[in-house]
């Protein structure tokens, strides 16, 4: 029915999740030439904080997203949300249209923090929509994920979390162009 609705025009529908990803990420594949012990360079720190993003897809439209060294919480979160009530509640404004947000039941998405801003973001024109538990299938970024893990950043090590942080950016972009579909990144204030 959401989808229905989105296709219609009625609704702006986004689908909301989190991924992460390490200094040294999964090899998808590899040879090497017969009789000879495959060797791969590897960097000499293997473990420190992941790199976590938070987006929020509408399919074949546009990409929003933040990251953030380690994972999200609730503030972190909560400050992404923020950005998109904004947003909503511009549309809401000129056109009518509500904006739909789909996720799953990770906790941060159901605090008692978040619960209190959920009837601020839908006076903003945001509803959001959890999936049933343990049904991520349904979810269609879990595939956007997929493919930039597998094809932008598998296989590659890393130094350090910043050049961790810039290989996920530059595959936003890279996947965005040939998507042909917008991309924004939220920046965290550093203050």
């Amino acid at each position: 029915m959401l989808k229905m609705a989105a296709v219609e025009g009625d609704i702006d529908l986004k689908y909301l999740d989190e991924a992460g990803f390490c200094l040294w990420s999964p090899v998808s594949y590899s040879y090497s030439q017969i009789g000879k012990q495959k060797v791969m360079e590897q960097s000499r720190k293997r473990y420190g904080s992941r790199i976590s993003i938070l987006g929020l897809w509408q399919e074949g439209e546009s990409f929003e997203y933040g990251l953030a060294q380690g994972g999200f919480n609730s503030k972190s979160y909560i400050k992404v949300m923020d950005w998109i009530a904004q947003k909503a509640a511009s549309l809401f404004q000129e056109t009518g249209k509500l904006t739909v947000v789909v996720q799953d039941n990770s906790p941060i998405h159901k605090s008692m923090e978040v619960r209190a801003s959920w009837s601020r973001w839908s006076e903003q024109g945001l509803l959001l929509f959890f999936l049933p538990a343990y049904c991520s299938d349904l979810n269609p970024i879990e595939t956007q994920w997929h493919q930039l893990k597998a094809h932008e950043i598998a296989g590659q090590m890393f130094d350090n979390e910043y050049d961790l942080a810039m290989t996920v950016i530059q595959g936003m972009e890279n996947r965005s162009e040939r998507g042909n579909y917008h991309l924004e990144r939220f920046i965290f204030n550093s203050a």
